[in-house]
């Protein structure tokens, strides 16, 4: 397998393992626990590979998100969009950050994009969430070093393998 088509493989396959886990069920107790699996796979390929990931990927990424979720049409994808716009911007302060500056850098871009969900869903007409909507970019930040840690191995692997 050639190098480019095994990378676009890896993306591939990560983007859709993400969009799987944000169709895996959990208890209704654990459910605002549920991080979000698109934006932390997509903040991950902005960072270390750029010149796959743009806006329109995002944006794509969002939309059948949408689909598969039943949510408002274009809602994460205007969610993702900005997501990978800020994470672009900021690339190149954030690569070189030690895991836990990423890990408050990733922090901050989710709890940006629980404050972008909360206006789109306040011009919808959606009543105030509860405080446990706050918890999703927590648990993100937790996750976000063995996520990165992980793709990250996969893409080492991969290198290895094809040299």
């Amino acid at each position: 397998m050639t190098r480019p088509r095994a990378r676009f493989l890896l993306l591939a396959g990560s983007l859709a393992a993400a969009l799987l886990l944000t169709l895996a069920p959990l208890p209704a107790a654990l459910v605002p626990l549920k991080p979000y699996w698109p934006a932390l796979v997509l903040i991950f390929w902005a960072l270390e590979a750029p010149e796959h990931v743009g806006l329109g990927l995002a944006f794509a990424i969002g939309l059948f998100a949408d689909l598969l979720n039943g949510a408002l049409l274009g809602e994460q994808a205007l969610r993702l969009t900005a997501l990978v716009f800020i994470a672009l911007r900021f690339r190149a302060r954030l690569r070189f950050f030690p895991m836990w500056q990423q890990a408050l850098a990733v922090f901050a871009l989710l709890l940006n994009d629980r404050v972008l969900l909360l206006m789109v869903r306040a011009f919808a007409g959606d009543p105030l969430p509860p405080a446990s909507y706050w918890l999703e970019p927590f648990t993100g930040t937790l996750v976000w070093p063995f996520l990165f840690l992980l793709l990250d191995d996969l893409r080492a692997r991969l290198r290895v393998h094809e040299a």
